[in-house]
């Protein structure tokens, strides 16, 4: 049974429809890729599966339950989290401080310092977590972000373009460490533009346009479709 499922989604916004009949599943273990060209509906998709916004007709179904109309809290208190693309970190709180707030109602007082220990490791912030969050460079935020989002323990991790504004050593980084959490049960759906990310990391592949799906598939199945590439592929620096 697929952890996410929506049918047959639809949103407008007065006239324009942004989001057109989307049938759209997401298997348990997956890593899975969301990409389209702007305006495609890809951010809009995501702000549904969320609860910010309500579908005008058709079902959001994650793990067997209908969450269609649930609050956002209640969607995440059921293991959905979600890493936007700008960091909402506190940044003027160190890395550890930041982190703290985000564990501490989830973990055991008496394993929190442990946790947050662990949890500075893997995200390669050990040595700077005394650092004012702010202080940080762009791609580390963008780390201790996906710090705070994992620290629920999720189920699903939602990701908005989780590179962005990165160099390439740090989206490579980021893709181990996405990898890294995929091999421990986690569930993952990104949003994301740059396509060697998209191919390190993603298991399946779905390309929105114009607010519907366009084609899905492997990496390799939608670099080869010559139709994406006019559509997308070769609208950006890939």
């Amino acid at each position: 049974m697929p952890l996410l499922e929506t049918h047959k989604l639809n949103k407008h916004f007065g006239g324009l429809h942004v989001t057109g009949n989307v049938d759209f599943a997401l298997n348990p273990g997956e890593m899975h890729c969301l990409i389209g060209p702007n305006g495609a509906g890809k951010s809009t998709f995501f702000k549904l599966i969320l609860g910010e916004h309500l579908p005008d007709s058709g079902d959001i179904l994650y793990d067997g339950h209908d969450i269609t109309r649930a609050k956002p809290f209640e969607r995440i208190r059921k293991g959905i989290s979600v890493k936007f693309q700008v960091p909402g970190i506190f940044k003027e709180l160190s890395v550890r401080q930041n982190l703290t707030i985000a564990l501490q109602y989830h973990v055991d007082p008496e394993l929190l310092a442990e946790e947050i220990d662990q949890l500075l490791e893997f995200l390669k912030l050990a040595d700077d977590q005394k650092q004012l969050a702010g202080n940080l460079s762009h791609g580390q935020k963008q780390w201790l972000e996906i710090g705070m989002a994992i620290a629920l323990k999720p189920k699903l991790l939602l990701l908005d373009e989780p590179t962005a504004g990165m160099t390439p050593d740090e989206t490579f980084a980021t893709g181990e460490m996405l990898q890294e959490l995929n091999r421990e049960g986690m569930t993952l759906l990104a949003v994301e533009h740059d396509m060697a990310f998209v191919r390190q990391i993603a298991h399946q592949v779905t390309v929105l346009h114009f607010g519907k799906i366009f084609a899905q598939g492997t990496i390799d199945e939608i670099v080869a479709n010559e139709d994406v590439a006019a559509i997308y592929l070769g609208e950006v620096d890939a």
